[in-house]
């Protein structure tokens, strides 16, 4: 049987120093499975996330069952739905420690057959290899041949999971302690863990508020392009949010970072089931990228960029989802201003749920750099209701609003209030 197919991720490495091995072996061991049974596997992780796939070899015409609803999309997007991890799991596979026959069933995208072989170690399942139906069908004897195959993939996962959270405890603690020698200490072991990678460009990406503080529900590192190390780190006074940490081909290229940012938000969507709002909302989940470096000794201040971006991204739509430093403006600074700055004495009663379109009419103003033309267009009101609101405001604040240093405290004090 001819195999082609191989991971169509980018080289992340897996264990040990993040050289392409483990990689690797993932296609060996599905190659070896697909040989030994004739038929194209998938292997995918607990969280149905494609690692390796075979290819599907056919003298004839393709087979349209081979590619049903379910599979491409596997293959494509490398991961499953929600729905379709419901389902296929209704079938015991979670708890199987042998073959678990799946029947086609069109309704649910499933145009033929599987096989699951849970792949397990030490008891725990730790991923699935799914096989097509083919007639005639693997033997007993090449069944359990297979499943000797798995066990020596559930213990490379085990391995891959173990260095992951070794990577996830170094990072955590260098992004979590202070501007000391526990900081430096955390980079020299991070450092030590990433071998050859830690001097490579990167960015670090943080998506916030993550959906849940439980380590377990993290993404793995080899689902996420680019992505060298990942761990969830306390955001405001009881959430998460989710650091990452990309390689960049180039400092002058930050695709890889805010592609990465941009999976992990659908991730987080899909986890809080579109009831987390969308960014530029309050409560909603968006991701900042900080500025690019190379090395790891301003890790902790590349950290605070992807935050403050993050925050932005949340304050404002036109940021967002995705908001790189660089690209914030203002809200580099604001971001770095106390949580209670936007509560200045004299914007207090303007900032009043009573005087909110006043407070609209100031922003939008100020945005305009106090152009009465642009302003009154994008609010769509004449000028002379425009004149009026300005007024208002200026009784409000005590703020006289042809006066530069006045502006200035009027316009930091509403985009603070966003924050």
């Amino acid at each position: 049987m001819r195999q082609n197919a191989r991971v169509t991720s980018d080289s992340r490495g897996a264990t040990g120093s993040g050289s392409g091995g483990a990689r690797g072996d993932y296609q060996e061991l599905v190659d070896e499975l697909s040989e030994l049974l004739g038929a194209p596997a998938t292997l995918e992780n607990r969280d149905f996330e494609l690692i390796a796939f075979g290819a599907y070899d056919s003298e004839g015409d393709l087979d349209p069952s081979a590619l049903d609803p379910v599979r491409t999309r596997s293959i494509l997007t490398r991961r499953s739905t929600a729905a379709v991890r419901a389902w296929f799991e209704s079938f015991g596979i979670t708890r199987a420690t042998g073959p678990v026959r799946i029947p086609p069933t069109p309704e649910a995208g499933v145009y033929r057959g599987r096989t699951c072989l849970p792949v397990r170690h030490r008891g725990v399942v730790l991923g699935y290899v799914w096989l097509l139906d083919t007639d005639p069908g693997p033997t007993e004897p090449q069944l359990a041949a297979a499943m000797a195959v798995t066990a020596r993939i559930g213990a490379l996962l085990a391995d891959e999971a173990q260095h992951g959270a070794d990577l996830s405890r170094e990072l955590r603690a260098v992004l979590t302690a202070e501007r000391d020698w526990q900081r430096d200490m955390a980079v020299a072991e991070l450092r030590s863990a990433l071998g050859s990678r830690a001097e490579t460009p990167h960015a670090v990406v943080c998506v916030a508020p993550w959906p849940s503080a439980d380590p377990d529900d993290a993404p793995s590192v080899r689902t996420v392009p680019g992505a060298t190390a990942l761990c969830t780190v306390p955001w405001g006074g009881s959430g998460v949010s989710l650091a990452l940490l990309v390689r960049l081909r180039s400092a002058d290229v930050q695709t890889p970072a805010t592609s990465a940012a941009g999976r992990l938000l659908e991730r987080a969507g899909a986890a809080r089931g579109g009831a987390g709002g969308s960014a530029g909302t309050p409560g909603g989940v968006a991701a900042g990228v900080s500025a690019p470096r190379t090395g790891l000794a301003d890790l902790g201040t590349a950290w605070a960029e992807a935050s403050a971006a993050a925050r932005a991204a949340r304050a404002e739509s036109r940021f967002g989802p995705v908001a790189q430093w660089t690209s914030i403006g203002a809200f580099r600074l604001l971001t770095s201003l106390p949580a209670r700055s936007a509560d200045d004495p004299a914007v207090r009663a303007l900032l009043s749920p009573a005087h909110r379109e006043l407070a609209r009419t100031a922003e939008v103003y100020l945005d305009c750099a106090g152009q009465a033309g642009r302003t009154a267009a994008e609010l769509g009101v004449h000028r002379q209701t425009l004149y009026y609101r300005l007024s208002r405001v200026e009784q409000l604040t005590g703020l006289d609003l042809d006066d530069g240093e006045d502006r200035l405290l009027l316009h930091m004090a509403l985009k603070a209030r966003r924050l």
